[in-house]
């Protein structure tokens, strides 16, 4: 006889309700998955792609022809002039990292106009470490948001400043409680800065809005984008890499950063993993929408059951990212438990808080996941402070999504 997981009857009534509730809003998740898989398939044509491009280089990795293509590819999806995608970089900061890099030298200064930079990304532009901005004299100034919102008066003085070689948005909510921004709010934000400072660059991590939109930040007016590809890009089936897509300049002294002056993205092996990262490519738009649809189904239940959320699941969403304030440590840790032991890898695990490397408090993960630390496989993490915002991101697929959250759901009746 088949056993299932260990629900009551109670909390999967509970489901069945908000699952009803927000059936209406998935019809424009699959619109936009539609038109992006259309975007994916054209640009996978254009480059006539091949099962000859998946074979893998070794060593220097001289003439990857089915790395460079996948450059185009992602070039062309991002309506960008170039683009740089591998697997040597290590995760979504390093990307961003090679990106901030791209546009300044000492003397100039990185401007934030959405607040401070994601947790890890500060030890690259003010932290204490050998190689960051600060150490090469390179000056940081922010714009904090006003309301929740970008302080467009205040971001236009700031950027008018010729000092400033670099305007940084960060598009998602990163450990923040606030709003993820549209691609029609950066849009606004870089015409805004092109006017006061024609000569700086825009740089915008990407992180988690990939293929949430039908468009991106670089077809809005942004120089530069990076992201993870264990997000919502690499379709799950990455094991590991970034990518950054803009001016071809920019990209170019990224890869500078991330290999050598004068080698760039001219070396780089890719040891058999080209296939997965096309493959990837061409799940991410539906892969995307599960994750979509996961966060809305999470954001109604924890909302039934009391919790704010944010968005809520009527609300128009800009990446995968739902969040749900449970007010004190006891029911985070809980809801923790509940999505790992919704996981298909380690669910026998307790997940426990601890100190990740680039975060200030210790960070509760609870992440089942095929490749270690992808986001875009269902995964809760926290810091622990207050008010004790938990994260939720990912779901490969909606079924086992809904299942996850409704074992996180039972956790916590379970257990008061």
């Amino acid at each position: 006889m088949a056993e299932y997981l260990n629900i009551s009857e109670e909390i999967r009534a509970l489901g069945r309700q908000a699952e009803r509730e927000i059936m209406p809003f998935f019809e424009r998740i699959d619109r936009i998955c539609d038109q992006n898989t259309e975007k994916v398939l054209y640009a996978f044509g254009k480059n006539r792609v091949s099962d000859n491009l998946f074979a893998g280089t070794t060593g220097y990795g001289y003439d990857d022809h089915g790395r460079d293509t996948l450059d185009r590819i992602y070039a062309d999806i991002f309506g960008a002039e170039a683009a740089l995608v591998r697997i040597g970089f290590v995760n979504g900061t390093h990307a961003l990292s090679c990106a901030l890099f791209s546009a300044v030298k000492t003397g100039d200064t990185v401007l934030s106009v959405t607040g401070p930079a994601y947790d890890t990304l500060q030890n690259t532009i003010t932290g204490a470490y050998c190689g960051s901005m600060k150490s090469y004299g390179i000056g940081y100034r922010q714009v904090d948001l006003k309301d929740g919102a970008p302080d467009l008066p205040a971001i236009a003085a700031a950027a008018a400043d010729k000092a400033v070689g670099l305007v940084f948005i960060q598009r998602s909510r990163g450990y923040a409680v606030r709003k993820t921004l549209s691609c029609a709010e950066i849009g606004e934000i870089c015409s805004l800065i092109k006017q006061v400072n024609p000569d700086a660059a825009i740089l915008v991590d990407n992180c988690y809005g990939e293929f949430v939109d039908t468009v991106e930040p670089t077809q809005v007016g942004a120089d530069l984008v990076a992201g993870s590809l264990i997000k919502n890009p690499g379709g799950g089936l990455a094991p590991t890499g970034g990518y950054i897509a803009g001016r071809a300049d920019l990209v170019e002294n990224a890869s500078y950063r991330l290999t050598a002056p004068g080698i760039g993205g001219e070396c780089g092996c890719t040891m058999g993993q080209n296939r997965l990262l096309y493959q990837g490519l061409f799940m991410a738009p539906h892969v995307t929408a599960q994750a979509l649809k996961t966060a809305l189904f999470c954001a109604k239940v924890m909302e039934k059951l009391g919790y704010a959320v944010s968005p809520k699941a009527e609300e128009p969403r800009h990446d995968i990212i739902q969040t749900i304030a449970f007010g004190a440590p006891a029911p985070l840790r809980r809801f923790c438990e509940g999505i790992q032991a919704g996981a298909p890898v380690d669910s026998f695990v307790t997940p426990e808080p601890w100190a990740m490397p680039g975060y200030d408090d210790p960070v509760i993960m609870a992440a089942g996941a095929f490749v270690q630390g992808a986001s875009i496989e269902l995964s809760a993490d926290a810091p622990m402070r207050e008010p004790y915002v938990c994260y939720v991101q990912g779901g490969l697929t909606y079924a086992s999504g809904k299942a996850g959250v409704l074992l996180a759901a039972e956790r916590i009746r379970s257990e008061g």
